[in-house]
């Protein structure tokens, strides 16, 4: 069940139509989900002091609500390793269009998943999860189910990627906590059956997982259009597709 800071998260993003990286993440946490340290900085004294709070390297992402594929427009840098370093990323960001401030926050390490979800009309909340990254529309890695999961549906999922030993440990190499990762599907999964009717896809990319578990690094959140079908409207346009 969604608490009423998450209810009001999502009603706060809804003349924007998609809820930014900062309040996504605190939406997350509030859902018992691992992200990074992280703080959104409005000015860059207050970022350099909660850089020196989490020590360096950090990421530096521009806040914006006009700026939703942060990557494609130079709006994420990644392993800052100074205050000159920040201070830069911040007046590259501060140009942008919208600026609302910057996200600060620590680096994690870990294999690269994708993890997401997609209110489709016909079958309701579905499910993904696959190798993430900015290689993902390249290796189409993924594996699709209907929400919400069960804990049988995570080891089939993983089974099913052509990736999947990397995530069980390949030559060697220490193997994904595939019980972090369980938790952390079946968390997304209760989240995104509460938030069904108020969201329309959520994208958790990259998702670090690691021995040591999965932390969410980026998240984006996109909310239904203001004029919402009803459940018999819904059930109508299901059935006329499939006509």
């Amino acid at each position: 069940m969604l608490s009423k800071e998450m209810v009001q998260i999502l009603s706060d993003a809804k003349q924007a139509g998609w809820v930014m990286e900062p309040e996504a993440k605190h939406l997350l946490s509030l859902a018992g989900i691992d992200v990074p340290r992280y703080r959104w900085v409005r000015g860059l004294e207050e970022g350099v002091r909660f850089a020196g709070e989490i020590g360096y390297p950090v990421a530096a992402k521009v806040v914006s609500v006009e700026v939703i594929h942060k990557s494609d427009e130079g709006g994420v840098v990644l392993g800052i390793d100074s205050d000159q370093g920040l201070s830069a990323a911040y007046d590259r960001f501060r140009a942008m269009r919208g600026f609302a401030g910057m996200l600060v926050e620590e680096m994690v390490s870990g294999m690269e998943l994708i993890v997401g979800a997609k209110i489709d009309y016909q079958f309701g909340p579905v499910i993904l999860m696959g190798l993430g990254g900015t290689g993902v529309e390249i290796y189409k890695d993924v594996a699709l189910r209907m929400a919400p999961l069960k804990e049988t549906d995570l080891e089939s999922m993983v089974k099913s990627l052509k990736a999947h030993q990397l995530l069980e440990g390949y030559r060697g190499s220490e193997p994904v906590d595939l019980g972090a990762l369980s938790r952390t599907m079946m968390l997304f999964s209760e989240m995104v059956m509460d938030m069904e009717d108020m969201i329309q896809s959520i994208d958790l990319n990259p998702v670090k997982c690691s021995s040591k578990g999965c932390i969410v690094a980026d998240a984006r959140i996109m909310l239904a259009p203001p004029i919402s079908l009803s459940s018999a409207g819904r059930s109508m346009l299901a059935r006329s597709r499939c006509q």
